[in-house]
């Protein structure tokens, strides 16, 4: 599943014909960086890619004053395909990626058991640093947003708190996943 391909194509199909720098001036309105993974500077080589694969079309060029000319873009029959199974695609897809964090666990240094809350404490103050930078961009961002978008952007904080929520917990199993580390050394 590509963003970046979702948010091109979509942009296209709901405003019409576009060049690359108008789709970029979009998605930063939008803030698109802020709540997709999507990065604003992505867009010019995907609508690259998208025209070489006949996705989007050249309906003209433009020029305005000095600056260089500018090829204007619309979403093609393909693309308009393409954009639907992207829809489809998003929507079923589910993409929560395996943590590191979760096979170092499995893999504990035996030596440095002594250090692992002082770890765990770290990594919970992280979290909660990501979720209060997670809440203030959310907070200065939902002026502009629409409802779907300050509704999908609430889903990032929300994963960040389970995670905080799960990683409370941890603390407190974790003096028995020391004592089991332990006694395996042990053996």
């Amino acid at each position: 599943m590509s963003s970046i391909r979702l948010f091109i194509l979509g942009s296209l199909a709901e405003r019409g014909p576009l060049h690359g720098h108008q789709l970029r001036l979009l998605a930063e309105q939008e803030h698109v960086h802020l709540w997709t993974d999507i990065s604003v500077g992505a867009v010019y080589g995907a609508m690259k890619r998208l025209a070489a694969e006949g996705l989007i079309d050249v309906v003209r060029v433009e020029r305005e004053g000095n600056y260089p000319e500018r090829q204007v873009y619309e979403v093609s029959p393909t693309g308009r395909q393409a954009l639907s199974a992207l829809r489809l695609d998003g929507l079923r897809t589910i993409v929560i990626k395996p943590d590191p964090f979760d096979l170092a666990m499995t893999r504990l240094d035996p030596d440095r058991l002594a250090e692992l809350p002082l770890m765990i404490d770290a990594r919970v103050l992280a979290l909660r640093a990501m979720l209060a930078d997670a809440e203030a961009i959310m907070a200065s961002a939902l002026p502009y947003l629409t409802a779907s978008e300050r509704f999908v952007m609430r889903h990032k904080a929300d994963r960040i708190r389970a995670e905080i929520t799960w990683h409370d917990h941890l603390v407190t199993v974790l003096p028995e996943i020391i004592a089991d580390e332990h006694a395996r050394k042990d053996h």
